[in-house]
């Protein structure tokens, strides 16, 4: 470690933060009009690579490589336009969680359109002409392009800043930013509008993109990588904050170039690898910054939240017809294996949607009455899965007692996250939860010595009586059942509607008496242990555990399922579990584009039921019922007839 790499390391971080901020804007300026967290805007720079890449190659030499940066950020301007009209537009009354469902299942779609068009490999871009070459910073050479970047994020930061305070195009944003209804009553014509402020937040991401062409190589990870660091920049910054933006990418970038300049240091006898801390320290400080300052850098607080969405289902006492429907569905459940034979295949596959169930109904549990919108649910799956295998590998315990108390350090997990969690809201809490969920994958995945790392543990197999898998399928029907049956108690219970009561008005529970802020606390304990539970169950059930089951995949999984079955209802979640479970291992079986197959039944899914598919059932069914009721209670036409001649 020297004062000449630490300066060279530093300037790396600039050019870095220059092509994060261009993603980070444009994503918080979507957000600020739109209102729609756009999961999709990490493959808007990824596309962005990939069209750079393909116009420099047809355009050839430097004319052409400087032409294809901004024609590529046009063309990603052209598909978000695209995208927002054909789509989004048709999605803006519906709950935000369902237009964050509608960007995920994008996500998918456009990984495997540019996976058919481009291919799967690696696309290493040319040099740079004029700018191949480097300068010698301090007896260190340092890439020429890299300084040009340092230049364009301050340049593009002001050109968007002076867009936005300099034009009526600027104001109209601007306004729009703080109140849409007003906007929209003075005349404004507001979808093209929003259309127009996507386009542009997608040319910027498209330009982060293709100014990386010179840097890395484009592929298919791209999407979510860049989507996570995105999302972290725009929320340390403050949302809709540029400046906010630009300094959190700077903060965030220059901290990683420290840790990598410090290597490998020993510390009271201590080895720390900081260069290691690079896959989480973005995570650290947004966690570090929203316990702090919970609205961000530069952002502004929040006004008191206000639960806003469709009204959830009443609690209310199965009827006789739901219960004897609630029996049969048990029965159907318990006779599956048998009715599906030797198939070994069937009763793996049954065996997952239960687990993908209980995971579900836990998330929902804190999501729908609590009104808590968590992006790391998997963290506690993770935890309890892995407390399990450890148990039974390191503590030698039995799988019988794992399953006891694997869920309890999931939910010991959730008591420490969950006392920061809840004193936050909307779109702060879920990153916050998400921010906690990476840094402990982070901590499983670097963990050599206690949980195997990156290779994870093998080795975790059930007890000998439940080897036959029919055998472990019941014994999993019935932890399933008898967690998702004791959520559904605790939320008959007093603390089910005091969490009901802090979602619809926190102002008026707190007046009645309630702690709203500890019953939600409660709650995230809760719902920890129950997604502990469905961890543990998943170890065992595959034998091993990875540092997988804790990534950010796991927990948007989890709100697919909530948000497809619906979030309004409390069998939503287990309706949602079992379609989404199959239908991603029946598309994923029958075709190399399964992701795109999949990606269209949610996009399809969502426009057909936007109550979710059991919200959506349940309100037909209540129309339908309202209808015969109506029909019951009118006279018959002949009757009402003679009535009225027998008046005259």
């Amino acid at each position: 470690m020297n004062i000449s790499s630490l300066i060279v390391q530093l300037l790396n971080g600039l050019a870095s933060a220059s092509s994060l901020f261009l993603v980070a804007a444009g994503l918080s300026l979507i957000f600020g009009v739109t209102r729609i967290v756009n999961f999709a805007h990490g493959s808007f720079f990824m596309v962005g690579v990939y069209v750079a890449y393909t116009l420099a190659q047809k355009l050839g030499g430097a004319a052409g490589f400087w032409l294809a940066l901004p024609l590529a950020a046009l063309a990603v301007g052209a598909l978000g336009a695209l995208i927002e009209v054909l789509l989004l537009r048709r999605i803006y009354k519906a709950p935000e969680l369902f237009q964050l469902l509608a960007t995920f299942a994008l996500v998918l779609v456009i990984k495997d359109a540019v996976l058919w068009f481009w291919g799967p490999d690696e696309l290493l871009g040319p040099r740079a002409p004029g700018l191949a070459g480097s300068v010698s910073i301090l007896g260190r050479q340092f890439p020429s392009y890299d300084l040009f970047l340092i230049v364009v994020g301050p340049v593009v930061l002001g050109l968007v800043w002076m867009l936005l305070t300099r034009t009526r195009f600027g104001t109209l944003v601007r306004a729009a930013t703080q109140d849409r209804e007003m906007v929209s009553a003075l005349g404004v014509n507001q979808a093209w509008l929003f259309t127009a402020v996507f386009a542009l937040g997608a040319v910027l991401a498209g330009l982060g993109g293709a100014l990386q062409l010179p840097r890395e190589p484009a592929t298919l990870e791209l999407d979510l990588n860049t989507i996570g660091a995105a999302f972290v920049v725009v929320v340390v910054g403050g949302m809709g904050s540029l400046p906010g933006a630009y300094v959190a990418a700077l903060l965030i970038a220059q901290i990683k170039a420290i840790c990598i300049w410090l290597g490998v240091v020993e510390i009271a006898g201590f080895v720390i690898s900081f260069s290691k801390l690079t896959l989480v320290v973005d995570f650290i400080v947004m966690a570090v910054v929203l316990v702090w300052r919970p609205w961000g850098l530069m952002g502004r607080p929040q006004a008191a939240s206000r639960y806003v969405g469709m009204p959830e289902e009443p609690l209310r006492r199965a009827s006789q017809s739901h219960a004897i429907g609630a029996a049969a569905v048990v029965a159907l459940l318990v006779a599956a294996p048998l009715l599906a034979g030797d198939s070994a295949y069937v009763t793996v596959l049954l065996i997952d949607m239960l687990i993908a169930a209980l995971f579900a109904a836990s998330l929902h549990f804190i999501m729908g009455p609590a009104g808590l919108h968590s992006f790391g649910h998997a963290a506690y799956f993770g935890l309890g899965a892995y407390g399990a295998a450890l148990l039974a590998r390191a503590g030698g315990l039995p799988m019988e007692l794992t399953l006891v108390v694997a869920p309890l350090i999931a939910g010991i997990g959730a008591f420490v996250y969950g006392w920061f969690a809840v004193r936050l809201s909307g779109v702060y809490l879920a990153m916050l939860t998400l921010a906690f969920a990476q840094i402990t994958w982070a901590i499983v995945y670097q963990w050599d010595t206690f949980t195997g790392g990156s290779n994870g543990l093998t080795g975790v197999w059930p007890s000998a009586w439940l080897a036959d898998k029919h055998n472990y399928y019941w014994l999993t029907l019935v932890f399933v059942g008898g967690g998702i049956w004791v959520l559904r108690r605790v939320l008959f219970s007093p603390f089910g509607y005091a969490l009901r009561a802090g979602r619809d008005s926190a102002l008026r529970a707190d007046a009645i008496g309630i702690d709203v802020k500890r019953m939600q606390w409660m709650g995230f304990i809760i719902a920890g242990v129950a997604a502990g539970g469905a961890g543990a169950l998943f170890a065992y059930s595959k034998g091993s555990i990875s540092p997988e089951s804790l990534a950010v995949g796991r927990s948007v999984d989890g709100l697919v399922m909530v948000l497809l079955g619906g979030l309004q209802t409390l069998v939503g979640p287990v309706v949602g579990a079992f379609t989404f479970t199959w239908l991603h291992d029946t598309v994923a079986r029958s075709t190399e584009y399964w992701r795109a197959m999949l990606g269209g039944s949610i996009l399809v899914l969502v426009l057909l039921f936007p109550r979710g598919i059991a919200g959506s059932l349940q309100q037909l069914g209540a129309r339908i019922r309202a209808g015969l009721d109506a029909a019951a209670k009118r006279p018959p036409m002949r009757m009402a007839a003679v009535a009225g001649e027998g008046a005259r």
